[in-house]
């Protein structure tokens, strides 16, 4: 009788602590929306002069995110493996239909679509491609070792990231899909020599190319060669590329140690653009101080170690590989949105997931989620 109990309890088993990890991030994140946005909001005809604008659609995508990741968790995950290569397929024809009347322009990109909601593809295109590999390495077994299938997975993320790129504009997204696939290859394939030799290159590479930069007439540079000038010497170019990076570098510096306090920040004031964006975390610096800074990227580090735990005791290889491109994506995105805000790298438009502005983002990352609490409840049922 007490048998049949235990496993009653456990086929409900669900993992509360990745699960509030997430709502605190959720939750902060619709706080200092509505922090750093509201006047903005507050002063735009277009936005009806309503300051919780930004907040009211960000709580929209939220609860949605949050009820269809509770649909993810309560499905087993391999489920999704007979989708994986419809995914991949669907979400390159999401891409091509940015092109269409379809496509919605905004700040002089057309990176969505009108589907009822906004839609970002290239967030849809993040979730397929996790998807499409953790089963095609599944499928390919010990053929991750030859050189050939190393490479053959390596090049099957590159069609959808030239697409992301090229047709939305959006070289951030292209990076993080590659860096997904990268670190999903890296956790199937035991030969790290090669892994090694592609990072020296790597490096090597985008060294040659700000030497080449530096040595070229600024006319001749387009506008990312002119991004890479202004995270040089952001003060040479601050009426132009290096104003936003600038306002954000301010931000940060006046927050001090314990912040100016909640909603009182000065650059959200007009002078710091898209700051509820991929700003975000300067403003959080800003009004909650260095304090605040680490205290969100030690939340971000305990998720991703609840990730490697998942991932380290998942049942089986397709679960683990899941678990890996999720914690992939959120890694690589809130890694590259400090470094961007701090200006470790060029400045580039990447949002801090969960917290930052975009109802696409949300959403899509709630279902990812979804997919690892399944993972986590797919180890519970293996230990009945």
């Amino acid at each position: 009788m007490a048998s049949r109990k235990n496993r009653k309890q456990s086929e409900y088993f669900f993992d509360y602590t990745l699960l509030f990890i997430v709502l605190f991030l959720l939750g902060f994140g619709l706080i200092m929306v509505y922090s750093t946005s509201s006047y903005e909001a507050s002063i735009s005809a277009n936005l009806k002069y309503d300051e919780a604008y930004y907040l009211k659609h960000q709580a929209f995508a939220a609860v949605m995110g949050f009820f269809a990741m509770i649909v993810v968790a309560n499905i087993p995950y391999h489920f999704w493996e007979r989708f994986a290569t419809l995914g991949y397929f669907v979400s390159a024809i999401l891409i091509v239909l940015v092109l269409t009347p379809l496509g919605i322009e905004a700040n002089g990109a057309r990176r969505w679509l009108n589907l009822g909601l906004s839609v970002q593809p290239a967030e849809i295109a993040k979730l397929c491609m996790i998807l499409f590999l953790a089963s095609f390495i599944c499928k390919m077994g010990k053929g991750i070792r030859t050189g050939r299938g190393f490479w053959m997975v390596l090049m099957i993320p590159v069609p959808i990231c030239v697409m992301v790129w090229k047709i939305t504009n959006n070289m951030s997204s292209a990076i993080i899909i590659f860096g997904i696939a990268l670190l999903m290859l890296f956790v199937a394939s035991p030969d790290y020599k090669r892994f090694v030799l592609m990072g020296a290159a790597g490096v090597a590479a985008v060294a040659a190319l700000v030497f080449a930069i530096i040595q070229m007439e600024h006319s001749d540079l387009g506008f990312r060669g002119g991004r890479i000038l202004a995270w040089l010497n952001p003060e040479d170019y601050a009426s132009g590329t290096g104003f936003q990076t600038l306002q954000a570098l301010y931000a940060i510096g006046s927050g001090g140690i314990f912040g100016k306090g909640l909603g009182q920040s000065m650059q959200k004031l007009g002078f710091l653009p898209e700051a509820q964006n991929d700003m975000i975390f300067s403003i959080i610096c800003e009004e909650l101080g260095l304090f605040g800074g680490i205290a969100v990227i030690l939340l971000f580090v305990l998720l991703i170690w609840r990730f490697m735990v998942i991932a380290n005791n998942s049942s089986d290889l397709f679960g683990a590989l899941l678990v890996v491109g999720v914690m992939g994506h959120i890694a690589i995105q809130v890694i590259l949105n400090i470094a961007v805000v701090t200006n470790t790298i060029p400045n580039t438009g990447i949002s801090l997931p969960f917290i930052s502005y975009g109802g696409s983002s949300v959403m899509f990352l709630m279902v990812e989620i979804g997919l690892v609490l399944s993972v986590a409840k797919g180890i519970k049922l293996k230990n009945i």
